[in-house]
């Protein structure tokens, strides 16, 4: 046995009341492949064009790299140009990526070129529209969102892989203690399930987006994703409803981002070495009680 991997639902479009009742409210993804026909975006948004309108920008890169304990979890590990870095994903294979860029920021007029989807659910973030590009062979950890955020995920120019899993298996993902992100020491698209027993038998959902394609990812979903293409994607953000969510969204950002960056920071090595050891054995207690229950 290993991961129980199924496709996610897949709509051209949906209406608030489905949308609620059938995904939003029971925290289930989807995929609307319609949700962006109207926009500008579409078809607006090449790399070309965004190399003519902000190519002279700095940007920091990311690349595949385990996190170095030393350092904080986003720190850069090259600098480049926007427009440079465009015509390197579209031009080769490179690990190299862009994580979190509010290019909104640099270039407001982009807001009009997109449709927040309000007529589905409420609280968007509108001063949270983020970006992200990668080149083919580029991957983002396995983690999820430290704010906890509904998102609409929407991809550009070319095709990603995404792998999905419901928060509740947090402790048989090796999730690392006070952190939103996994161990990063097995693969996720082919993992070693003898080495790492606890992953065998794990539920979650498989997903290829293809251009202007949506993926919904409820609050708490761990997600993993690949590039395959050179391409890039922009993320809506949106906060549940329930005042317990946002309650544990302020508790992560306080707790699980600020007190442990600093643990990070002063202890290094160590104290990365003993949350490690403590995600595997949590992870084995876990499978070894049957957890979660169904």
């Amino acid at each position: 046995m290993s991961f129980i991997l199924k496709p996610v639902d897949t709509v051209e479009n949906i209406s608030p009341a489905d949308f609620k009742k059938n995904y939003l409210d029971p925290r289930k993804p989807l995929i609307i492949k319609g949700l962006t026909k109207t926009w500008p975006a579409r078809e607006k948004w090449t790399t070309e064009y965004l190399k003519e309108i902000a190519g002279n920008l700095e940007v920091p890169l990311y690349d595949n790299a385990k996190v170095d304990p030393s350092k904080p979890i986003n720190s850069a590990a090259a600098h480049m140009r926007f427009g440079d870095y465009l015509d390197l994903i579209k031009s080769e294979p490179t690990e190299l990526r862009i994580f979190f860029f509010n290019l909104f920021k640099h270039v407001p007029s982009l807001i009009k070129d997109i449709v927040l989807p309000k007529d589905l659910m409420g609280g968007f973030i509108e001063s949270m529209p983020a970006m992200f590009f990668g080149g083919s062979n580029s991957v983002t950890f396995l983690h999820y969102d430290i704010d906890l955020p509904h998102l609409f995920h929407t991809h550009f120019g070319g095709r990603k892989h995404i792998i999905l899993f419901d928060n509740k298996w947090k402790d048989r993902l090796y999730c690392i203690p006070n952190a939103t992100y996994a161990l990063e020491d097995y693969d996720v698209a082919n993992p070693d399930f003898d080495k790492f027993p606890a992953l065998r038998g794990v539920e979650g959902y498989e997903v290829f987006l293809e251009h202007g394609d949506t993926l919904f990812m409820p609050t708490g979903m761990w997600h993993w994703m690949k590039y395959l293409d050179g391409s890039f994607s922009l993320s809506l953000r949106a906060w549940d409803a329930s005042p317990i969510r946002k309650a544990q969204s302020l508790f992560n950002l306080a707790i699980k981002g600020g007190l442990d960056s600093v643990l990070k920071m002063a202890l290094k090595a160590p104290y990365a070495e003993f949350r490690e050891k403590l995600a595997i054995k949590r992870a084995e207690k876990a499978l070894a009680r049957g957890l979660p229950k169904k």
